[in-house]
């Protein structure tokens, strides 16, 4: 390697991304949203590594998705000679935790997490190889009430986050293991009648999972998949049952939907009720949360049999959604306290700790510089105010107040005795 080469500047591994300062108050702010809608559900936090045993994501995935078979991030740990994968999803991970901790042994449990994940494919708009979801699973709950529940959830979710006309949302019914596996036997027969028409990926699937051919996104694929057998005309009595009260509970909220004979998940542990929330704002990712019934993932992950359903939603997707919709949630301190001179600098050191300890956000000028360079900064960083201390300030233990959002409003002198009085004041 030359010496040029060996000091040309580092970038981010392509499709990781930075999340700058300016960007980020739009993240906290998704995130902090989330909390509290999840919250009032009643879910509870867990967080679980991003590095997990491979046999995890292949057991619980499935060999023959995409997922497994060509985007996962695999290495062999150096110490143990152990298979490792930085996980895909984060719903392997909980169950996973769930086993290894008994988390149901006394009661169904409801938890969310949330995250970076990782997967080996092409970067796009709002699709990357670390990406961030967030994840909410109901563990130990059977019945179609709770499917119900995390789409209503969802949709409270989207209104406080001003997004409720932007979303739509879409369900369906894949059914019981025997369901699935009487319409994969039809869903061959019927793209094997068509095998020459078939892309490349649906030529591939119809040997491993033709399920996922209904997944294509190939245009030219679109009328064949209209006309293939549907999975409702499939589905068990009990499946069935199961469908039906999840309609109703949604139906019960007021919750419009469409159904989606043609909607499948990637991942193989899916089973009974999937839906989708989709948006026509973003193009053809149009996806920013999915998810569903997952009854058998226990057991292929050596647990005890144990019903659950849970959903993810892309962090990223639904970031792009909020500023396709002008929203905004920059922040910027309250005040900038700018001072002059070694009195003035103690002084401004000891007032801002003051104003902390009241509740107010202050961003102390460090570095030196003049008083107009100072100003400067306290403007361009989107403080209200500008706390000026000098000379004279020190001296007379007041404190110069220039407002610097608001037209037509003189500067002031304050005493700092009532400072923190003042700003509580006119903060509101």
């Amino acid at each position: 390697m030359t010496d040029t080469a060996s000091q040309s500047a580092l970038q981010a591994v392509r499709g990781m991304n930075d999340i700058l300062p300016d960007e980020a108050p739009l993240w906290l702010y998704l995130e902090d949203t989330a909390r509290r809608v999840f919250e009032q559900y009643g879910y509870r936090f867990l967080r679980m590594p991003i590095v997990e045993p491979t046999p995890l994501f292949v057991r619980s995935i499935g060999e023959a998705t995409d997922v497994v078979e060509k985007e996962m991030y695999t290495f062999e740990d150096k110490l143990s000679g152990e298979s490792l994968t930085l996980r895909p999803e984060a719903t392997a991970g909980i169950v996973r935790a769930s086993i290894q901790h008994n988390l149901t042994y006394e009661r169904p449990q409801r938890v969310w997490t949330h995250g970076p994940m990782f997967r080996h494919e092409r970067p796009q708009k709002g699709r990357y190889r670390q990406f961030h979801q967030l994840d909410v699973e109901a563990l130990g709950f059977a019945g179609p009430e709770v499917d119900a529940e995390q789409i209503v959830l969802l949709a409270r979710l989207w209104k406080a986050l001003g997004l409720e006309s932007c979303v739509t949302l879409k369900i369906n019914s894949i059914g019981d293991p025997t369901d699935r596996h009487a319409y994969r036997e039809a869903l061959t027969t019927y793209f094997s009648q068509h095998f020459d028409i078939l892309d490349d990926d649906s030529k591939r699937r119809l040997s491993t999972n033709p399920l996922r051919i209904l997944d294509s996104k190939n245009p030219a694929m679109q009328p064949l998949i209209e006309n293939a057998p549907r999975m409702l005309d499939q589905l068990g009595a009990e499946a069935c049952t199961h469908f039906d009260g999840l309609r109703k509970w949604l139906d019960s909220a007021g919750l419009a939907y469409e159904i989606d004979s043609r909607l499948v998940r990637g991942l193989d542990y899916y089973n009974r009720s999937v839906f989708e929330w989709v948006t026509d704002r973003l193009g053809a990712q149009g996806t920013v949360a999915g998810g569903g019934r997952y009854d058998g993932l226990y057991e292929s992950l050596g647990g005890k049999p144990t019903p659950a359903c849970g959903f993810a939603a892309g962090i990223e997707r639904l970031v792009l959604l909020l500023r396709e919709t002008g929203q905004s949630a920059a922040t910027a301190p309250l005040a900038y306290l700018v001072h002059q001179g070694d009195a003035a600098a103690a002084l401004a050191w000891q007032l801002a700790e003051t104003l902390r300890d009241a509740g107010h956000d202050v961003a102390l000028h460090a570095g030196g510089g003049s008083m107009k360079s100072q100003m400067k900064k306290a403007d361009a960083g989107g403080a209200r105010f500008a706390l000026i201390l000098a000379e004279d300030e020190a001296r007379d233990r007041t404190v110069t107040v220039k407002w610097l959002r608001e037209t037509g409003r003189e500067q002031q002198t304050v005493p700092i005795d009532g400072l923190v009085a003042w700003l509580t004041a006119v903060a509101v």
